[in-house]
């Protein structure tokens, strides 16, 4: 059950315990206030030091709360816990100061975890390169469809110290999580788990990709009921293998093609369940029509079975899976279809901001003229263009490492035609649609997955789907 009367029932733990925060911004003015209430000596150390610290600085020290701007690197005097926010990487000084001190580091999704009452929320654990917050939102669409009191919460946007602390009471929580977060979770113990892929990202705060492999594995630490895993993907299946769980929990496989015994997967057009049945050697279940996945785009396909077998974990009725699936609408700027303009569909990806998201968006359609670039974060390009290559009728390059993206083209599709936009003004995406409605023919995909991330151009991906959303509109006028 929810968590709702926590409040008054653990103000013991930290009954004056010097405890420092680190970081303001969405996770660290609500730490320091729980963790204030509850009795603790609160410092906060933040490294910048502008407007929008000092008027959050203000309204802690108000409080009562010690806020120290403009220095982050070093560890107060006294410390006896650290609470991170997650974007802080783990080689900063603070954290090794804290390491030869013996001082323990939480982020803030540990601190909800501890936080959490005696008749608390079990979590159904999000984590995964691309797709989390579309499957979490997903698996809270089935749990609400079969009654459940649930939210979407975590990395989502809604704190998961309010989800735990506040007034409503759940019968679960759908919980997205980074590996930011992952990596300053080490008690958390979620009900059953996914990863749902794994593909180079964030290598620069973890230093390898093993450590980002191993911080998304934490999820399935102590599972109970199922470890989700991607069959087609067998990084997931080896952190199932290396995760200590409970006596009893089960690896569960997600697959696009037929499913065998343990796995959820697809058999003429219908999503079926072989893990969550009586005699899954032979018996299977219903749950769903591909058509009931919106869209039907072979990774968001992936994306519900796992978001499936996660509710079925829980004991969800297999209706409750299609009402779920048909009723969730998937957020603005994730494979979006904008409009048909002269026979021609022009569709916004512009969250897939990696490689590993750009891919699953082509492979979900043919033709295509691509548009793409931005800035890289480092990332090649080779794999991406090769594996996608068939599927391209033409390219339309923007942003700041578009010569990357050229360079992998000439190498792996020399007979695509491209064409390279060398500009950064307001302007710049009205052109690049207009260039790809002139490479397009009737019954081609325009498809803007850029594979890049949106700072150069543009404040965020929302403000780079907006822009090519908005051209398309004026095209078709």
């Amino acid at each position: 059950m929810g968590s709702g009367q926590v409040t008054s029932s653990v103000p013991s733990e930290f009954q004056g315990k010097h405890v420092t925060v680190a970081g303001l911004g969405v996770s660290g003015v609500p730490a320091a206030k729980v963790l204030h209430a509850r009795g603790a000596v609160v410092t906060v150390v933040n490294d910048g030091d502008d407007a929008r610290a000092r008027e959050q600085a203000a309204e802690l020290e108000a409080l009562g709360i010690t806020v120290r701007l403009g220095d982050g690197a070093t560890l107060p005097e006294g410390t006896e816990l650290i609470v991170t926010a997650p974007g802080w990487q783990p080689g900063k000084p603070l954290f090794r100061a804290a390491e030869q001190a013996g001082v323990p580091v939480w982020g803030d999704v540990e601190l909800a975890w501890r936080l959490r009452g005696p008749d608390a929320a079990p979590w159904l654990a999000v984590t995964g390169t691309n797709g989390k917050t579309t499957t979490v939102q997903m698996l809270a669409s089935i749990l609400t469809a079969a009654g459940l009191r649930t939210a979407a919460v975590g990395n989502i946007g809604v704190s998961l110290l309010d989800a735990v602390l506040g007034e409503e009471r759940y019968d679960v929580l759908a919980v997205e999580l980074s590996s930011y977060q992952l990596h300053w979770a080490p008690s958390l113990r979620a009900h059953s788990a996914v990863v749902l892929n794994l593909a180079p990202d964030h290598l620069d705060w973890h230093g390898s990709m093993e450590a980002y492999a191993r911080d998304k594995g934490r999820v399935y630490e102590g599972n109970k009921v199922a470890c989700v895993y991607n069959a087609a993907d067998r990084a997931t299946e080896d952190l199932v293998r290396e995760a200590d769980v409970e006596e009893g929990c089960r690896a569960v496989g997600f697959t696009l093609g037929t499913p065998g015994p343990s796995q959820l997967g697809v058999v003429e057009g219908i999503l079926v369940d072989r893990a969550f049945v009586e005699n899954r050697h032979k018996n299977a279940q219903e749950l769903a029509e591909v058509s009931d996945v919106n869209p039907p785009a072979p990774h968001n396909i992936a994306n519900a079975l796992a978001a499936a077998a996660l509710a079925r974990a829980f004991g969800v009725p297999a209706t409750a899976v299609r009402d779920g699936l048909r009723a969730f609408r998937p957020d603005a700027h994730r494979i979006a279809h904008v409009a048909d303009i002269d026979g021609v569909a022009y569709v916004d990806d512009s969250k897939a901001t990696n490689t590993h998201a750009a891919e699953a968006s082509l492979a979900a359609y043919e033709p295509i003229v691509w548009i793409a670039g931005g800035l890289a974060k480092g990332a090649a390009f080779d794999e991406l263009v090769a594996r996608s290559a068939k599927r391209l009728r033409g390219a339309v390059l923007i942003g700041a490492d578009r010569a990357l993206i050229r360079e992998a083209l000439a190498r792996h599709a020399p007979e695509v035609p491209v064409v390279d936009l060398d500009r950064t003004d307001t302007g710049a995406m009205l052109q690049a649609v207009t260039e790809a409605k002139r490479l397009a023919q009737p019954g081609d995909t325009v498809l803007l997955a850029p594979a890049c991330a949106s700072m150069d151009m543009f404040t965020n991906y929302n403000q780079r789907g907006d822009a090519f959303a908005a051209a398309v509109r004026e095209l078709g006028a």
